[in-house]
């Protein structure tokens, strides 16, 4: 294979590009658990004592003791806090960092969503801007959240990851396997290294089952070999490297009009598979395909819509040559596998056309070539054919006509110019022929314009004898140059007819993009997209979506169109399953219409219908590729319109959210001043008035109890707003133990309250005020949902270098799954129609805890019961931490 060994201007650009930015690693993982962030943080230390400048941007250890204990010796940008709803929120410091300016971040969870109100909504894209900033990155992320691959994940797992990684955050990052085997990974989460025991107990009857952990790490293995062969591949073209190296294998199969050409597409689908490697389907435009019928035509649109559905990638190259165009193509994609098919051809088409096999099997080096044999014998064309051909026979005429007007016309001139000087006249019919007729009409043009110069000029006239040797040098040389020069005028319209193909798609694509620009409505879209794609196609179109009662017609061109039941069905799969359904498809094709769907980052946003009123397949050949485009751009513009909607739709709810916090600030300032003089005169009620007390008592009792609710709005609204204040200081935990029972010593008169915690526990960071509060609801909650004969049980402990409080009840405990909601404002657990209260406590709890930097969960206890936990991190504990069990 002749090489062409200069760089790739494309692959230098992406070089010089990531040359000026900072290195990107990612620690890839099969699944939570497999030991990302440990790695991650072991060779962290190790580049540090190197000398190297390392900051941990943002870790999650989970908890673990092993991963928490490789933090000490690396230094930690503390989190920036947020507020949000009620609650604070941390993330990483992105401009804290950028500001450290560190050789070497450290950042785990890539595909982590920020909270609302920072810089960029994903951590991919804070990265990016740390790599911007020319520093070097290291991160974590589990295949299942690799965006190209969450359908396929999601299929096999039923568990859809919403938190989702661009495929091109991988291109020119390093890949490290994290790996893991799967009966290694399910002993570490029975041991309880991953998750809680409740926790692991479900997740090994669901996600970690042995055959998808294996799917799982296949997955992840693959990809970082595609990684690694991509960035290989860029610098082999950077550099001019011939050769095709590879990792994996690649291949690359040629579709044609031929009958049975089906079959190659098959076998290279199964090629594929077997070595588990990519596969394109190319397409090569010649000047041949102007002399295609309508089947021809047809059968090459089948067999890449065929291709498209095995998962081939398309590609459609014009060129003079299936050879050349193919050879090109396997330098560029650096093929190792080429699947090409084998037709039952004349002599005379080998003889005119050459033979494309031959011609790969000469020059294509060492890429490995699969000839696979049509059987199905197609019509051959013969010269005798295309003679009699309606198109071929006009086109003969008209040259024959040319050069017999130029013999008229040289009789004329040769009483001027002398029969010398009337051969280059006759290379006016040849060229006009090869621009307006073709090849044959221009070749037949050659040889006649060479006879009738000979015949009616060359002495002796009207006579094929030549007496002068020169003479008959000029005849051949006419001829020669005639040939060549229709040769050359054939190219050059068949040229000029491929570029302005190329000029008319890319106008239409052009036009239709400025026009869905100046769009922000869906219908109008919609209408757009149909009429741009109607003229472009020839087709009727219209636009679908899923509405309450089904399939719906959004817009159409031209109007009025409507669905049959059939059609309705066809359309309905593509919506739900992402399949082009219908007429020229592999599924329902029962359909008149062809249905395909906008495939989009954020899924499935409607379906084009397309058909022809003639019949015929609503996608030519020819036109498959503007086709492809068009859908795209129609899929980015409905893409747009529904990011645009959602960020409307959050604008709307952050505006609700203000007026509602505004509504209950205001309602908790204007009823505390009426509520504190009714306290104050119940206080102050004479006996005398009452007796037995009865009615003082109820009023005191209803009234500190509506003065509680409109205390927890007060507090929720604080929080809400971010107005919480925080003095963090050093605390015992005995005295804010001792300290809230003293404070319900009323509530709790009757009931009994166990207390376990040690008075030789560390002293703890935090707000004392905030967390006395917090355990107050916390006790409060357990005294309204226990039996009035269970005690309430008040426990503090360590444990893997966090400290717990926590306070249990014995009530009915949790209802199932409300663990992480259990914490939202105005939630009520079973029992609260007993119990009463507005549920804001356990809201109020979370707040302060998130403002303090703090910790809750909740849990069913064993032997019944629910129990809360505030947990203190490392950070908030003054001594050094030792991990003891609880």
């Amino acid at each position: 294979m002749n090489e062409d060994l200069r760089p790739s201007p494309d692959a230098l650009l992406r070089e010089a590009t990531r040359a000026g930015r900072g290195a990107l690693k990612i620690f890839l993982g099969a699944a939570p658990g497999v030991g990302k962030t440990f790695e991650m943080l072991s060779k962290g230390a190790e580049k540090q004592a190197e000398g190297v400048d390392v900051v941990i941007g943002l870790a999650e250890t989970h908890g673990r003791a092993e991963t928490e204990a490789l933090l000490a010796p690396l230094d930690i940008v503390p989190r920036r806090r947020i507020a949000y709803r009620g609650q604070t929120l941390t993330e990483m410091d992105l401009d804290a960092i950028l500001e450290r300016a560190p050789a070497l971040v450290l950042v785990d969870e890539l595909a982590h969503t920020n909270a609302p109100g920072s810089r960029h909504p994903k951590r991919w894209q804070d990265i990016a801007e740390l790599r911007e900033a020319g520093l070097d990155v290291w991160t974590t992320v589990n295949i299942q959240h690799l965006d190209s691959l969450n359908d396929i994940v999601g299929g096999f797992t039923q568990v859809r990851v919403q938190e989702t990684v661009p495929d091109h955050v991988f291109e020119d990052a390093e890949i490290e396997v994290i790996d893991l085997s799967p009966d290694d990974l399910i002993a570490r989460l029975q041991a309880g290294k991953v998750y809680l025991p409740q926790e692991a107990n479900r997740a090994l009857e669901n996600f970690f089952t042995k055959t998808k952990l294996s799917a799982l790490r296949e997955l992840a293995l693959r990809r970082a070999a595609q990684a690694v062969d991509s960035q290989m591949l860029d610098q082999l073209r950077a550099g001019g490297v011939p050769g095709t190296w590879a990792v994996g294998e690649r291949v690359l199969v040629a579709v044609s009009e031929e009958p049975g050409s089906a079959a190659i597409v098959r076998a290279a689908k199964r090629l594929a598979d077997a070595l588990r490697a990519p596969w394109t389907a190319i397409h090569v435009e010649t000047p041949r395909e102007g002399a295609f019928s309508e089947g021809q035509r047809r059968r090459v649109g089948r067999n890449l819509a065929l291709a498209a559905e095995l998962g081939a990638t398309l590609v459609s190259v014009p060129g003079t040559s299936v050879s050349d165009v193919l050879l090109e193509q396997i330098r560029e994609m650096r093929t190792t596998q080429l699947v090409i098919g084998k037709s039952h051809r004349s002599r005379w088409f080998a003889l005119q056309h050459g033979s494309v096999v031959g011609d790969l099997l000469t020059a294509a080096g060492d890429v490995a070539i699969h000839v696979i044999p049509i059987q199905t014998k197609a019509a051959q064309t013969t010269i005798w054919s295309r003679l009699r051909s309606e198109n071929l026979m006009l086109g003969l005429s008209g040259a024959v006509s040319l050069v017999g007007a130029t013999a008229v016309l040289g009789k004329v001139a040769d009483a001027w110019i002398g029969y010398q000087g009337v051969d280059l006249l006759f290379l006016l019919p040849v060229i006009v022929s090869a621009l307006f007729f073709g090849r044959w009409p221009s070749i037949v043009a050659a040889l006649l314009a060479g006879t009738l110069y000979n015949f009616l000029f060359l002495p002796p006239v009207l006579t094929f004898n030549i007496y002068d040797p020169r003479n008959v040098v000029t005849v051949f040389i006419l001829i020669a140059v005639g040939l060549v020069t229709s040769q050359l005028a054939v190219r050059l319209r068949v040229t000029a007819r491929m570029n302005a193909k190329s000029a008319r798609e890319n106008a239409a694509l052009a036009r239709l993009a400025a026009r869905l620009g100046a769009l922000s409505d869906a219908a109008a879209t919609g209408r757009v997209v149909c009429e741009e794609i109607a003229g472009i196609l020839a087709v009727d179109a219209m636009m679908l979506a899923q509405g309450p009662d089904g399939v719906t017609i959004t817009a159409s061109t031209p109007d009025g169109l409507t669905l049959n039941p059939t059609d309705r069905a066809a359309a309905a799969w593509a919506l739900d399953k992402g399949d082009a359904t219908g007429f020229g498809t592999n599924t329902l094709t029962g359909s008149a219409w062809q249905f395909r769907p906008l495939r989009t980052s954020l899924g499935i946003l409607g379906v084009l219908a397309l058909r022809r009123e003639d019949g015929q397949h609503p996608v030519p050949a020819e036109k498959a590729g503007i086709a492809a485009s068009l859908l795209d751009q129609a899929a980015l513009a409905h893409e747009r319109l529904k990011l645009e909607q959602d960020m409307s739709d959050l604008r709307a709810t952050r505006e609700r959210d203000s007026l509602r916090a505004t509504l209950l600030a205001s309602l908790s300032h204007d009823l505390r001043t009426p509520l504190t003089g009714v306290i104050a005169a119940a206080e102050a009620l004479t006996p005398g008035g009452d007796p037995d007390g009865t009615l003082v008592n109820a009023i005191r009792i209803e009234a500190r109890r509506l003065n509680s609710f409109l205390g927890d709005l007060l507090d929720v609204t604080r929080i809400e707003e971010g107005a919480v204040r925080v003095n963090l200081q050093p605390i015992d935990l005995t005295d804010v133990v001792r300290g809230t029972l003293h404070d319900m010593r009323g509530v709790l008169k009757d009931r009994a309250v166990t207390v376990d915690v040690d008075a030789t526990l560390p002293l703890l960071r935090a707000d004392p005020v905030l967390l006395q509060h917090a355990l107050l609801n916390l006790v409060d909650n357990a005294h309204k949902y226990s039996p009035n004969d269970m005690p309430i049980e008040i426990q503090a402990r360590r444990r893997l270098g966090w400290m717990a409080l926590s306070v249990r009840d014995h009530g009915v405990g949790l209802p199932h799954d409300s663990e992480r909601i259990v914490f939202e404002r105005f939630f009520r657990g079973m029992g609260s129609d007993r119990t009463g209260g507005a549920g804001l406590g356990l809201a109020i709890v979370k707040g302060f805890a998130d403002a303090m930097g703090l910790e809750v969960r909740a849990s069913n206890a064993r032997g019944g019961g629910a129990r809360f936990t505030i947990a203190f991190p490392p950070a908030a504990i003054f001594a050094d931490v030792t991990e003891e069990a609880m």
